[in-house]
């Protein structure tokens, strides 16, 4: 399973079984706070209607009733009143208290309950029911009784209040009696709103969770992107992926790791190659040098092998030399003295170093367009860029040709073009020049050389803001640096 399906599910199972535990609790809790409150309310209601129905209790005669009192006519009344109530959506067209009243030995002198002339429980013995009880002896009395047994809406709550005469004595009980059914739409209409409330929430929390899911897999899979680009020994981005919290941390270890992980596999392929170029000249005078150990070996061969052995120090010098050079280049402490340069003018320059190589070869040099470049850059690393491009066309054209040089500037950079008329590269050598030590052979011989020049100048036009293009021609190949004009 992927892991964003892993992920989506976990938060749906803990989001979804809490959701249920609290709306259940929630739900749970509406109908006892609903019962508490409407207990309040009663208590309130009976202590009220007590001190109110005191005066007329403590008239009564001994054995009779408070039916035609004046307690009795403001209960009916109460009984009989029209009430059309909108209460948050809910209508209240009837008025639902019953209330009774018994004497001092719990019999009921009074029950409203049932109508305004109807006789209800008067007369009976109401001692025995626990709010009677209860408040006779002192004490807080209330009771719920359901009028059907087995059905829990038919439940009514009884709460009563002592009556008290002048003196403080206990002159009988007064009880309010509601029916919890006329609450029901009430409780009913919070449980639903708590479950939509619930269900809405619900949802928020999983379009939450999905959007937190998704950055999750696309974070993690921008890391793994990252990673398997190490892997595959791609180039390595400008930095790792920017992302916030414990993956930014993770991001960032992963391109410290791919840092070190690229330092050592350039460190190791750096040493194989220079191993493979050192065991070439090592091997030549390693040969030479056992054959001048040979007594019978004649002056001329002697001669012969000696300037073999010239020839291969000579190109380990070389060798060495270019290496401490891409060194410094690659060296991230190494400063860029800048300054303007005019192109034209440095070319000269070089040239002018190699003048005596260009005469050996038998070459004559031809500018095609020569425009006026100024450009930002250290003199002494491009004149060495440039040195080793025009050493390596010198190599490679053929005696009697000419190299073309080309100068022009436009669009906001320079184009230094050399052109040779030799033999060029093979197809499969292009895309591998300016790789170091890759080098291909000079014409009319095996001999190669460092396979560093190339790697330099690129180098060189890294460190300046510039590109190094390597084209074929026909003959020959052509060579373009291109860098911003000042």
């Amino acid at each position: 399973m992927h892991l964003g399906l892993r992920l989506f599910f976990g938060f749906l199972v803990i989001t979804g079984l809490a959701a249920f535990f609290v709306m259940r609790v929630f739900v749970a809790e509406v109908k006892p706070s609903v019962r508490e409150v409407m207990e309040d309310i009663l208590v309130d209601t009976a202590n009220l209607l007590a001190e109110d129905a005191a005066a007329d209790l403590a008239a009564m005669p001994t054995g009779g009733d408070l039916r035609g009192s004046r307690f009795a006519g403001a209960v009916q009344a109460y009984a009989a009143r029209p009430v059309d109530a909108q209460i948050w959506g809910l209508h209240k067209r009837r008025l639902d208290l019953r209330i009774y009243v018994t004497d001092a030995q719990g019999r009921v002198v009074l029950d409203a309950g049932t109508g305004a002339n109807a006789p209800g429980a008067l007369g009976r013995d109401y001692s025995r029911w626990r709010d009677v009880a209860l408040t006779l002896r002192g004490e807080y009395g209330a009771r719920a009784t359901r009028e059907v047994q087995t059905d829990e809406a038919s439940s009514v709550m009884y709460v009563a209040a002592p009556v008290r005469g002048p003196a403080g004595e206990l002159l009988g009980v007064l009880t309010v009696a509601k029916a919890q059914s006329t609450v029901a739409p009430f409780i009913e209409r919070a449980e639903r709103k708590i479950l939509v409330a619930g269900a809405w929430l619900l949802g928020l929390s999983l379009a939450i969770g999905v959007a937190v899911t998704l950055w999750a897999v696309w974070a993690v899979r921008r890391l793994r992107r990252y990673a398997q680009q190490a892997g595959a020994d791609a180039a390595s981005p400008s930095a790792p992926p920017q992302l916030p919290g414990e993956l930014g941390e993770l991001a960032r270890a992963m391109g410290a790791m791919r840092e070190r992980l690229d330092d050592r596999a350039q460190r190791e392929q750096f040493l194989r190659a220079l191993t493979h170029e050192l065991k070439g000249p090592l091997a030549a005078i390693r040969g030479a040098a056992e054959l001048l150990e040979d007594p019978a070996l004649t002056e001329a061969d002697r001669a012969r092998f000696g300037a073999q052995v010239g020839e291969q120090v000579e190109r380990l010098r070389e060798l060495v030399d270019r290496l401490l050079e891409l060194s410094k280049l690659e060296s991230p402490g190494q400063p860029l003295h800048r300054e303007v340069v005019e192109l034209g003018a440095l070319t000269d320059r070089v040239l002018a170093d190699h003048a005596a190589a260009l005469q050996q070869h038998g070459l004559a040099l031809r500018w095609l367009v020569r425009d006026e470049a100024r450009v930002s850059a250290d003199p002494a690393q491009l004149a060495l860029a440039l040195s080793n491009l025009l050493a390596n066309a010198i190599d490679f054209a053929p005696a009697g040709s000419a190299l073309e040089l080309q100068l022009r500037a436009g669009g906001g950079q320079a184009r230094w073009v050399l052109r040779d008329h030799g033999p060029g590269v093979p197809g499969y050598a292009l895309p591998h020049l300016g790789e170091r030590f890759f080098a291909t052979a000079r014409p009319g011989s095996a001999r190669k050389g460092s396979g560093l020049g190339l790697a330099i100048v690129r180098q060189v036009m890294a460190l300046h803001g510039g590109a190094l293009e390597i084209a074929p021609a026909t003959p020959g190949l052509q060579v373009t640096l291109r860098l911003p004009l000042a």
